[in-house]
C-alpha cells in the first residue's frame, strides 16, 4: 500500500501548472530533467553528435517505392540496423515517418507493412531495429528478466539507449534530400509506442506523434501490478518522480494521437483515458485542445484496423496538409504474400561490423564513477561533498520532505529494575511506517553512554544480532532494530521482485527506504536521556553493512560504523527471482560505491570485521594517510 500511495503522489501530483506562462516558466526545468532521467543528457549537445557513418548494403524495388537496407552508428561503435522507404519519382522534398519497433522478434519483417503504407501515401519512412531484438540481441531485460538490479545503481535504462538512436534516426532522415525536415512524425506500438512518446517529448524535429499501447498512469502500474509485465525500457529512471503527463507536456501543443485497445493487459484502458484527460488539460493551456486525440480499439496489446486508419490520416492531416477521412486513408496490405523475407529485409548481408558494441552497451552507456587519487585531506572533504550533493538530489530524493514526529511508545519493558534491562520502542520514521527498536542498557538507565545500533539481517538467526553485538567492545548501550522490509515488516521473498521494481518506477529503492529509516532511527535514539547523542555507532553486517554506511554518511555526526563481511560492491547481479537481498541505489555507481565510503565517513571510525574484500583497499588507505586529521 505504501509503493501504491506514492505512486499515486506522482500520478496525481498537485505541482501541474494552471496558466500557460507558469508552464513555460518551468518547461527547460522539467526537459532536462527528463532528459537526465534518460540518460541522454551527456550525449544530447549537437557539439557531441558523431558522424552517422551510414552504410547502405541493399535496395529493394517495389512497386511505387524502394527500401534502402542501412546501418548507422548512434554512438561510436553502435551499429543499428534499419530499412529506409522511400517512394519512387521524389522531385521534392517529402513529409518522413521514424517507425519505433515494438519489442517483437524479426521487427523489420513484422513491421513492415506499415512503412509500405506510409511510402504509398508519400512519406518517406524509416523503420529501426531495436537493441533487443532483430539482427542483433542486445539486452532490454536487465532486472525483468534477468536479475540485473545493478542497472538501477548504474542509472542505466535501456529505454534511454533507444531514445537516442531514435533521435539519431531523426538525424539521419535529415540528412537525406528527400525528407522535408519540417514535417516529421514518429509512430509505434508497444515498446515503439513508449518510445514515440520519449522521441517527441525529446526532440522538437517531431511535429506528430503516434504512439500504440505504450503508456498508461504510474499510480495503475503499481497498483494493478501491470508493472510487472513490461520491459525495463518502460519507464524513465525516475529520480524526478514523473509519470506520462509530464511527458505528454513537453509534446504539447504538437498534434498527438493515443491509440489503446481496450482489453490490453498491459496499459488499462481506464488509466489511458485517465492520462489522456491529464495531457488534454495541458494542449488547453495552449489552446490546442483539438491537437490531442485518444482512439479506443477492440482487442488486447495489439493494432486494429481502426487504430491504423486514424494514425495514417492523422499523419496525412498533420504533416503532409491533406484532411482525409480514416477509411479515405485506408489500411495496411494484410496479404503475407506481399511481404518482403526476412532474408530478403536483412541488412548484414556481409556480416556483423567489428566491436559492434549492441550486446554490451548496457556496461558503458551511462559512465561509472572511478574512485579519485586523493592528495589531501581537503581534496578528499571536497570529493566527500560532491558525492553527497549528488547522492541527495540524484539517489535520494524520494526522501520525505518533512519529517512527521516520531510519536514514541514504549511497548515492552524487560524487567521491573527501571535502571537496568531492556525496553522496546516503536516510533514513526515517515507516514505509513512505524518500526520497534530493543533497546538494552548497559549496567543502568540513567548515565549518558556511548550506543550503537545494530541491524538485524533479512535471514538471521535467532540472538544472531545478539551474537554480533557479543563480538564488539562493552561498555556501550546497544539497540537492534529491523529496518522495513526486515522482520515484522517484512514480505514474502517471491513478492521481493515486484517491490524492488515498483520502487525504482516511483523513484526510490527498498535499500534507500532503509537507510531514511535508519537516518530516523539515529535522531530517536538521539532523543532518549541516557544515550550520548555524540557517541553513536552502527553495527551491520553483509548487505545492511551498505544501509550502515550510507546513513552514517548522510548523517555526518555518527561515532563509527561497525562492518562484518560487508560486500565488494554494489554493482552486482541478482538470481533471476529477484530473491536476495537489495543493494540497489538510483544512480549511486554514477559517484560512488559501498566501498569507498568508509573513507568518505571520516573522521568517523570504520571497523572492519569478518572478510573484507579488496574493493575496500582504497578506503583503508585513504582512512591511513587522513584518518588521524
Amino acid at each position: 500500500s505504501y509503493l501504491i500511495q506514492k505512486a499515486s503522489e506522482i500520478t496525481y501530483s498537485s505541482d501541474t501548472v494552471s496558466t500557460l506562462q507558469a508552464w513555460e516558466t518551468i518547461r527547460p526545468q522539467r526537459y532536462r530533467e527528463f532528459i537526465e532521467m534518460m540518460g541522454i543528457d551527456r550525449f544530447l549537445p549537437d557539439s557531441l553528435h558523431s558522424n552517422l557513418n551510414v552504410q547502405i548494403t541493399g535496395i529493394i524495388q517495389k512497386d511505387g517505392y524502394r527500401i534502402e537496407k542501412l546501418y548507422f552508428e548512434p554512438l561510436p561503435k553502435l551499429f543499428i540496423r534499419g530499412n529506409l522507404y522511400i517512394p519512387d519519382s521524389v522531385t521534392t522534398p517529402r513529409p518522413a515517418i521514424l517507425y519505433a519497433s515494438g519489442h517483437a522478434i524479426d521487427q523489420k519483417g513484422r513491421y513492415q507493412a506499415h512503412p509500405v503504407k506510409f511510402a504509398k501515401l508519400g512519406f518517406v519512412c524509416l523503420l529501426f531495429e531495436t537493441i533487443q531484438f532483430g539482427e542483433v540481441w542486445g539486452e532490454h531485460w536487465g532486472p525483468v528478466r534477468n536479475g540485473w538490479f545493478n542497472w538501477y545503481s548504474r542509472g542505466y535504462n535501456p529505454g534511454g539507449v533507444e531514445l537516442w538512436n531514435g533521435i539519431r534516426a531523426i538525424d539521419l532522415l535529415c540528412s537525406r534530400k528527400e525528407v522535408d525536415t519540417s514535417k516529421i512524425g514518429v509512430t509505434g506500438i508497444s515498446g515503439g509506442g513508449s518510445q514515440s512518446w520519449y522521441i517527441a517529448a525529446a526532440d522538437p524535429r517531431v511535429k506528430a506523434a503516434a504512439p500504440v499501447c505504450g503508456a498508461g498512469t504510474l499510480s495503475d502500474h503499481v497498483l494493478h501490478r501491470t508493472v510487472d509485465g513490461h520491459c525495463d525500457c518502460m519507464m524513465p529512471n525516475n529520480i524526478y518522480q514523473q509519470d506520462f503527463k509530464d511527458i505528454g507536456a513537453l509534446i504539447a501543443p504538437r498534434p498527438l494521437l493515443i491509440a489503446q485497445a481496450d482489453q490490453d493487459p498491459m496499459y488499462r484502458m481506464g488509466a489511458v483515458k485517465e492520462l489522456a484527460g491529464q495531457v488534454h488539460k495541458m494542449y488547453n493551456l495552449y489552446g490546442q485542445p483539438n491537437n490531442v486525440q485518444l482512439v479506443q480499439t477492440p482487442g488486447e496489446h495489439s493494432y486494429h484496423a481502426v487504430s491504423r486508419k486514424n494514425i495514417f490520416a492523422f499523419f496525412l492531416r498533420h504533416l503532409a496538409g491533406k484532411n482525409v477521412s480514416p477509411d479515405e486513408a485506408g489500411d495496411i496490405d494484410t496479404v503475407a504474400a506481399h511481404n518482403a523475407t526476412p532474408g530478403e529485409l536483412r541488412v548484414y548481408v556481409n556480416g556483423l561490423p567489428k566491436n559492434d558494441r549492441t550486446k554490451t552497451i548496457q556496461h558503458t552507456f551511462t559512465a561509472r564513477a572511478a574512485a579519485p587519487v586523493i592528495h589531501s585531506k581537503s581534496a578528499l572533504d571536497s570529493f566527500a561533498a560532491g558525492v553527497r550533493k549528488f547522492l541527495v538530489e540524484k539517489t535520494f530524493r524520494a526522501f520525505p520532505a518533512d519529517t512527521i514526529p516520531f510519536d514514541p511508545k514504549l511497548e515492552i519493558t524487560g524487567m521491573n529494575d527501571p535502571h537496568s534491562g531492556n525496553r522496546i520502542f516503536s516510533f514513526n520514521t515517515e507516514k505509513g511506517w512505524r518500526l520497534k527498536t530493543d533497546v538494552n542498557w548497559f549496567k543502568d538507565s540513567v548515565a549518558k553512554k556511548p550506543l550503537v545500533i545494530v541491524l538485524r539481517n533479512y535471514d538471521e538467526e535467532r540472538w544472531g544480532g545478539e551474537a554480533f553485538a557479543s563480538q564488539i567492545d562493552s561498555g556501550r548501550n546497544v539497540a537492534y532494530i529491523e529496518l522495513r522490509g526486515v522482520g515484522e515488516t517484512g514480505w514474502e521473498p517471491s513478492f521481493n521482485w515486484h517491490l524492488r521494481r515498483a520502487a525504482a518506477w516511483t523513484g526510490r529503492t527498498i535499500p534507500s527506504m532503509q537507510v531514511y529509516d535508519l537516518l530516523r532511527a539515529i535522531n530517536f535514539y538521539r532523543t532518549l536521556p541516557n544515550v550520548d547523542a555524540n557517541n553513536i555507532s552502527i553495527a551491520a553486517q553483509r548487505e545492511m553493512s551498505v544501509i550502515a554506511l550510507y546513513a552514517a554518511f548522510l548523517d555526518g555526526k555518527c561515532a563509527g560504523v561497525i562492518i562484518k563481511d560487508p560486500i565488494a560492491t554494489q554493482d552486482r547481479t541478482s538470481p533471476v527471482d529477484g530473491k536476495d537481498v537489495p543493494v540497489e541505489m538510483l544512480n549511486c555507481l554514477q559517484v560512488t560505491d559501498v566501498n569507498q565510503l568508509p573513507a568518505l565517513i571520516l573522521p568517523a571510525r570504520t571497523r572492519f570485521m569478518g572478510n573484507v574484500p579488496v574493493t575496500y583497499n582504497w578506503s583503508k588507505e585513504v582512512i591511513k594517510k587522513f584518518g588521524n586529521q
